[in-house]
């Protein structure tokens, strides 16, 4: 019966991998720049 579960497991894992690929409903999101103060030195 472990061996089942660690199937469905690896299958559920290589489904969630080709979902997210082909543009799936969990896009990565896309990582915003951080601003940075800068002091002018005048």
């Amino acid at each position: 019966m472990d061996y089942l579960e660690s199937l469905l497991d690896t299958l559920k894992s290589w489904l969630k991998k080709l979902l997210e690929l082909l543009g799936g409903t969990e896009p990565t999101p896309e990582l915003e720049p951080i601003p940075i103060p800068v002091r002018d030195r005048q």
